[in-house]
């Protein structure tokens, strides 16, 4: 889109949500690694110094008199939270008030919008079309994402890190969670100010054209191997991704065991819960980038090419 649209787009009322995303995320994430990179400060200095660890206060904070060791929920906390929920409430009214319900003219089947998008926080699930069929993009990868977030945490054998701000002690869980969620703020930004009529890919600055016709030649992985019989289809994409779980899985089995701390919680961990958190991390968080930077790239839209689905 060329800038005049980008502004139209941006100052959409149904699009205020995803604006303020692109500030507030860096920010929060920003705010949250300066946390950690203090009390990852904190963890070192005690740890060299066992007599003040034996009475530091563990904040990052300076001690100040009166300040008690341990607070209760209320009202302390719940006093807080209060406060953050009435500030929301106004802010909500305000919004409410000041800008438009983004409600159209009813639908008519004789005349489509294009493009036609889904709400902001649908659009990771639109954009995933293009790179998966539709019932894998939108049943299979969410059903992975929500179950996968549901099961993380309890096949998580690392005791630190709760309650507070940390990269030091969980760098591999940072680093696994980060992965999986700016992929999916970038799907969002992506089929918000990237995809326009026909779902075509336009830069910023390329005005959104509705005659605009893509030559781009899409091609599945075993066309470039001169593979055409159907079972030789099926058992190359098989052994391709295979060969690719058998490579993810050896890679962050790698991640697991770099230094003397990794190889500690791995000997924590039961088979089960490596077994599982290895399908879910392959399969959501390196399949996912792994598939849309061949479809974006190489214009390679099909890795395993099946009678009954195609991945």
């Amino acid at each position: 889109m060329d800038w005049h649209q980008l502004w139209i787009i941006t100052s959409a009322p149904d699009n205020v949500p995803i604006v303020g995303m692109l500030f507030l995320v860096p920010f929060f994430t920003w705010y949250g690694l300066k946390q950690a990179r203090e009390n990852d400060k904190l963890i070192v200095e005690l740890e060299g110094d066992g007599a003040k660890a034996k009475t530091h206060h563990r904040k990052t904070l300076p001690w100040r008199p009166g300040w008690a060791r341990e607070l209760h929920v209320w009202p302390f906390l719940v006093r807080i939270e209060f406060l953050a929920a009435v500030i929301v409430t106004v802010i909500l009214f305000v919004w409410s008030i000041t800008l438009d319900a983004p409600l159209e003219e009813p639908a008519n089947p004789n005349l489509t919008m294009n493009p036609s998008k889904a709400p902001w926080y649908f659009l990771g699930l639109q954009e995933m079309l293009v790179y998966f069929d539709p019932w894998i993009a939108g049943v299979v990868m969410p059903s992975l994402m929500m179950i996968g977030l549901m099961v993380f945490p309890y096949v998580d054998s690392n005791p630190l890190g709760n309650g507070y701000y940390t990269i030091r002690q969980r760098k591999f869980a940072l680093g696994m969670f980060g992965i999986g969620w700016f992929t999916w703020i970038i799907l969002i930004v992506i089929g918000t100010f990237i995809r326009g009529p026909g779902w075509v890919w336009f830069w910023p600055g390329q005005t959104w054209d509705h005659n605009a016709v893509v030559f781009d030649k899409n091609r599945d992985l075993h066309d470039i191997f001169g593979i055409t019989s159907m079972p030789m289809k099926i058992i190359f994409g098989a052994i391709v991704v295979g060969l690719f779980y058998f490579l993810a899985g050896w890679f962050l089995h790698w991640l697991m065991t770099r230094n003397e701390f990794e190889r500690k919680l791995l000997e924590r961990t039961s088979l089960l819960q490596y077994l599982t958190f290895q399908f879910f991390a392959i399969s959501v968080l390196i399949a996912l980038p792994v598939k849309i930077i061949l479809r974006l790239a190489f214009t390679i839209k099909y890795v395993w090419v099946t009678p009954w689905f195609n991945v």
